[in-house]
Parts: structure tokens; C-alpha cells; sequence
């Protein structure tokens, strides 16, 4: 049967959507988190087993279960997996994804980075040759593509170092960014003598962490992370210290963005506009406007630049980005926001299968 499958693997959920040869989405699942770069290959594969399942049951394929019998309920797969960064990251997965979907390693089991989701608008516009896709969520990646002879081929990335080296424009450096503003406003008001800024942003984030004066912030964010085994009991309640340190942070962007879009608070949208140009100066290593046929980089006029994730799902944030972007002179003929990566995988692989 002509069914074309495509997963979204991610560090919060796992997504799975289900095509016909029409590119209509026949069958949709979910499962946990599936980022490769923290999880067991068994842990990962029980993830996209649950997802896929259950895509299976709410299409034409119902009665099939995982994994298969003789043969195959997929015509092709499309895997694109947070984590998945080099040859012997996938490697890990490959053979045991092969034998839960009765599809053989190669060109109907396509597994690549999640950021390869997002360059499938490139087969979708005829006035592009090429993409950047960037994703900023609670981490970030950005990432060229050029499409050659009907394949989707990587040119260069920048960034997905994970939260300790990077995630530059992600939720994390928002979280990171907004704390280093609002000690050195402290600092400044230790030094002048004059009252702390007055800020909605900065009322909220010690509201947030349950404080009276911003230097207990500290406390709070180095508190050790909480064991592995720790599970909370019915009726405890959830705190932040329950979270491991960097959730702490990130936790923070949804109080930033609200301060900032809604609230209209300056300090706020000042800092969101660092952490974009963060973004923005990596996005730009993989552009230049100049075509040079040798070259892996990307002509933004000719291409689409195509956002994933969370914080970029958020127009006045991508707004900020892109506005930086013009700045520095690179304007992309057409941007696309893309909210449904799974279906938009699967579309252009049944797209694909068609020409």
C-alpha cells in the first residue's frame, strides 16, 4: 500500500504523521521524547513504536501492528531526530527503526537531523532552489539545504550544541539572557545607589522564583538537580527545584515573551532582541548573496527560510529575527513558519515519490 511516514522526533515529544500518495494526512500519532542524544536506543525506539502505532490505527493500515509481518504497511519513512548529528548517532538507530517498519536501511528509510523536516518547503515553492531551516525552541539549530536533482541535499549547519555550548535564540539562552540583564541591573543599582529598574519583566521572574531580592535568584538556580530516580508523590507539589537546572531557565522564555509582546515591558524586548541577534549571527554564516556555484552557502534571495520550534512560532519573535536578518542584508524570497513538521515530511515524501 502507498503510505508515506514521517516522524518528528524531538526532546519533548515524538510526532508521527501518515500520507496517501495524494499527500493527504491519513493517520496521526504521539509519543514521549525521542532526542537521541539523551536517551538509550531502546528508550528511543519505544518512543516512535507508540507514535507510529498509533498513526497506524487512524489510518487505512489499522489492523497492522509493529513490527510488521512480510511486509511493510510504508511505500517510505522520513525520520528526522533531534540528536541525530553525526554518522554514528544514527547508526545506533538505523537497524533497529529497520526492523519496527519492515523497511530497509537506505533510500526508503531516510534518517537525518530534525532541521531536514523543515527543508521540505524547498520542493514545495518553483521560485527557490533552496532553504535555511532554523529551529528555536527550547534549544536552536539553523541549517542550509539546496535541492539537487529531486533530493534534499545538506550544505552546512550552525549551532544544536545543546544548552551548555549554545542554543543561541532558544528558550534556554532567553531564560540564561533575561537572568544576566537583570543581575547586572542589581550590579548597576549597587553601584549608583539608585533603585533596581522598575520592570513587569523583573517583578515577574522573582515572582517566578519565590524571592523577595534578586541576588536569592542564585540560590535558586544552583540548587542541585534533582536525581534521576526522584519521583514526586500524589499532591507534592511541583517546584522548580524538581526541574534539572537548565529547565529552570528555559522555563523562563513564556515570561519573557508575555512581558515583552503583551505587557509592551522595554526591558523585556530589548532582551529578546539580543537573544534574536544570538540567533541571527549564526543564521548569517550559512548566507551570502553573491552565487557561487562552488560554494554551501545559501543566496536568500533565491531560497526560503523555513522556522520550526516553539519561540519561533511566535510572529513578533520571528519578526525580530527576520528584521536582524534585513539588517545585515539578507532578505529571502519567501518565509515560511512550519507548526506540523511530521505532515509536512510526509507530504513531500509522497511529493517526491510522484515525480
Amino acid at each position: 500500500m502507498s503510505l508515506y511516514l514521517c516522524v518528528d522526533c524531538g526532546g519533548t515529544k515524538t510526532a508521527a504523521a501518515i500520507c496517501d500518495v495524494s499527500g493527504t494526512v491519513v493517520g496521526r500519532g504521539s509519543g514521549g521524547p525521542s532526542n537521541i542524544t539523551y536517551l538509550a536506543p531502546e528508550d528511543f525506539i519505544s518512543a516512535v513504536k507508540e507514535a507510529v502505532s498509533d498513526a497506524l490505527k487512524t489510518s487505512s493500515a489499522s489492523c497492522i501492528s509493529l513490527p510488521p509481518g512480510e511486509q511493510s504497511p510504508f511505500s517510505a519513512a522520513w525520520f528526522g531526530i533531534s540528536g541525530a548529528d553525526s554518522p554514528a548517532a544514527i547508526a545506533k538507530i538505523a537497524s533497529p527503526l529497520s526492523t519496527l517498519l519492515g523497511l530497509s536501511i537506505g533510500p526508503k528509510l531516510v534518517i537525518a537531523n530534525d532541521t531536514h523536516l523543515l527543508a521540505a518547503p524547498v520542493r514545495m515553492h518553483s521560485d527557490v532552489t533552496s532553504a535555511v531551516a532554523v529551529i528555536a525552541g527550547t534549544g536552536s539549530i539553523a541549517v542550509g539545504f539546496r535541492e539537487v536533482d529531486g533530493k534534499i541535499e545538506e550544505l552546512g549547519r550552525v549551532g544544536g550544541w545543546g544548552w551548555v555550548l549554545g542554543d543561541e535564540g532558544g528558550g534556554f539562552d532567553v531564560g540564561r539572557e533575561t537572568l544576566r540583564q537583570i543581575f547586572l541591573e542589581q550590579d548597576k543599582a549597587s553601584v549608583s545607589g539608585e533603585p533596581l529598574l522598575q520592570s513587569i519583566l523583573i517583578d515577574r521572574v522573582m515572582e517566578w522564583f519565590g524571592v523577595e531580592n534578586v541576588m536569592e535568584i542564585l540560590t535558586e538556580v544552583y540548587h542541585p538537580d534533582p536525581s534521576r530516580t526522584t519521583t514526586l508523590t500524589p499532591g507534592e507539589e511541583k517546584t522548580l527545584h524538581n526541574l534539572p537546572r537548565e529547565a529552570r531557565l528555559s522555563s523562563l522564555s513564556p515570561i519573557v515573551f508575555e512581558a515583552a509582546f503583551k505587557h509592551k515591558d522595554a526591558f523585556a524586548l530589548n532582551i529578546l532582541k539580543t537573544t534574536a541577534a544570538h540567533l541571527t549571527a549564526q543564521i548569517a554564516i550559512l548566507l551570502e548573496e553573491r552565487v557561487n556555484s562552488s560554494s554551501r552557502t545559501v543566496t536568500p534571495s533565491e531560497s526560503v527560510i523555513s522556522f520550526g520550534g516553539s519561540l519561533v512560532g511566535v510572529e513578533e519573535y520571528r519578526n525580530l529575527i527576520l528584521d536582524d536578518l534585513s539588517r545585515r542584508g539578507h532578505v529571502f524570497r519567501r518565509v515560511t513558519f512550519v507548526d506540523d513538521a511530521a505532515a509536512v515530511g510526509a507530504r513531500g515524501l509522497a511529493t517526491a515519490s510522484s515525480l
